[in-house]
């Protein structure tokens, strides 16, 4: 009998048979996903270091990491850097991630390496657009202190929603778009960053939009400690000095700390800038806008991306 036979969890069956369409499949990459999805909470504590048994797994961490990085490291790439290239955030201003979940139709955008520059995991397919779940951050959850409100990760289309819901109904509820654009723009005004994440083991595909905070965040606490999880929007904050009243409101609420205060004039670092536009939401004398940058990659825009194809 075959193993898709023997799959009675119509969710479960739909993300297997996702993951027979993919050319480069492993059998380890569909139990891994199987995990992630199943036991997200567990993971995201154990990985983030805040739960209790993470000491004690690290070992066994460390033999995965090892397993799955070890092609990687034949061609030259670093553990962190093997690792970053299968699960990573894309930085996305406002607009861009009310984009992803405005979607109507049935998208599938592969091989983004202007967008996504990682080895693995930088494809959009979505299937069903509108099956949305706001799902509890794991991340906040396994803090001892989190942020609120919990409800702001957003598992967007099939078979990732399904399979989430399947297995964590207490902490996850389907939303429309409209709710959805409130909750991106509510962490907005939180001044909160929009990601959108790519996994190799989620089909190597974008499958979540989080909202992160800096203090909470396990990604950007992995970004600051020098493993290179983000990407930049593709953007950069650019300072109008005549317009800047060095009020200190862009430094306090950058969450990559790129912006300082210089001669009384807001000063931008654009080596640590993402890009991310939480400041010029938050500038009262619109003194600050963003602006492309070329040599950090091309913007996560899906309506573009898919009318290129």
């Amino acid at each position: 009998m075959r193993l898709e036979d023997m799959i009675r969890d119509p969710h479960l069956k739909s993300f297997f048979q996702e993951w027979k369409r993919r050319e480069d499949r492993t059998v380890f990459e569909l139990l891994h996903g199987y995990v992630y999805a199943r036991w997200t909470y567990f993971y995201i504590a154990v990985a983030t270091g805040e739960h209790s048994l993470a000491r004690r797994l690290a070992p066994v961490v460390g033999f995965f990491d090892r397993l799955i990085t070890r092609g990687e490291r034949r061609e030259g790439k670093n553990e962190k850097q093997a690792f970053a290239d299968g699960y990573h955030g894309k930085v996305l201003p406002l607009d861009g991630a009310c984009q992803l979940v405005r979607v109507q139709e049935e998208i599938r955008v592969q091989d983004l390496e202007q967008v996504i520059p990682y080895a693995k995991a930088r494809s959009i397919i979505m299937k069903n657009p509108d099956h949305i779940l706001a799902l509890d951050c794991p991340c906040r959850l396994s803090r001892p202190d989190p942020c609120y409100p919990l409800d702001v990760c957003l598992v967007v289309g099939e078979p990732f929603a399904g399979l989430v819901m399947k297995h964590h109904p207490e902490r996850a509820r389907w939303i429309d778009r409209e709710e959805a654009v409130r909750i991106l723009e509510a962490e907005d005004e939180r001044g909160h960053v929009h990601h959108a994440f790519f996994k190799d083991a989620m089909l190597g595909r974008f499958y979540a939009i989080c909202n992160c905070c800096s203090c909470c965040c396990g990604a950007m606490q992995a970004h600051r400690n020098g493993t290179p999880m983000l990407a930049s929007s593709g953007y950069v904050a650019v300072v109008d000095d005549g317009l800047c009243a060095a009020c200190g409101t862009c430094v306090a609420i950058c969450p990559f700390d790129a912006i300082d205060e210089e001669e009384g004039i807001a000063r931008v670092d654009d080596a640590a800038c993402m890009g991310c536009g939480v400041c010029t939401g938050h500038c009262d004398q619109g003194a600050i806008t963003l602006e492309r940058a070329p040599e950090r990659g091309e913007p996560l825009e899906v309506v573009s991306l898919a009318a290129s194809v």
